[in-house]
């Protein structure tokens, strides 16, 4: 098994575990990490609209703006947990300042291991943290013992379409991704995709708050220039990635 370090920066796209000391200073200007809470919170009002209360386990929730935002909206429980302390601490403080630090509670830990720890809920949510339990056969295995009768698992990621030709290591084909679902026992009942322009400028502005971080730390740690310059290298092609190889989607899934 990949230590929690190098499992943190494998979900954030990358793969040198020396950058994940760094990545609270990188990744400052963010609070949404990956996934949107808009599009978890229209497929939990979609197809659990009949709960008047519903407790949610936001798993890699980063720094806590979808559990928050859910939480704010929907006046939901929510438990998020993340492997970065201070990302944690933050998600913590974003609770005070929406008031809403009665419904949520954040805490550092490794999923793969608290997983096994945790009680049922109605709704999981993996925001855009990649292969951190398996395959989707793996992560929906383990996923239902903590999934209540009826619940909902909500997964951001990507997939490759069946007939390119592009290869990545973490991403599956679209024919392999319905084969383990599947094999899990298990549907996709729904999908959104983001919208197309707004996504691209998303990724612009979060690419040029990322370039801007490393270019301060290379100032700062001159001796660790490689590191960085290599980060934003592989940034830049994940959000090529995103954008021209990849189709990138929230899935709504629930058991057969």
């Amino acid at each position: 098994m990949k230590t929690l370090e190098e499992s943190i920066v494998v979900a954030m796209d990358t793969n040198d575990k020396e950058i994940f000391p760094f990545l609270p200073y990188i990744l400052q200007d963010f609070w949404e990490i990956g996934a949107s809470p808009a599009d978890m919170i229209t497929l939990i009002e979609k197809h659990l609209a009949d709960y008047s209360a519903l407790k949610i386990l936001d798993l890699g929730c980063g720094k806590g703006a979808v559990s928050i935002k859910i939480a704010d909206k929907l006046h939901y429980e929510c438990l998020g947990i993340d492997g970065v302390k201070e990302f944690i601490e933050y998600a913590d403080q974003k609770a005070i300042e929406h008031k809403v630090e009665h419904l949520c509670r954040f805490e550092q830990a490794d999923i793969r291991k608290k997983i096994n720890e945790l009680p049922q809920f109605d709704v999981i949510i993996l925001g855009a943290i990649g292969q951190v339990f398996g395959n989707y056969y793996e992560t929906l295995t383990k996923l239902k013992k903590c999934l209540k009768n009826g619940g909902l698992i909500l997964i951001d990621d990507a997939y490759i379409d069946d007939s390119s030709t592009f290869f990545h290591s973490e991403l599956l084909k679209r024919s392999e991704l319905l084969s383990q679902v599947n094999q899990a026992n298990m549907e996709i009942i729904d999908e959104l995709l983001p919208t197309e322009n707004a996504n691209a400028e998303s990724h612009e502005q979060e690419f040029n708050f990322l370039k801007q971080r490393c270019d301060e730390l290379i100032e700062k740690y001159p001796e660790k220039k490689s590191l960085f310059e290599n980060y934003v290298q592989k940034q830049d092609e994940e959000y090529d990635n995103l954008e021209t190889k990849v189709i990138v989607l929230t899935m709504a899934i629930k058991a057969k």
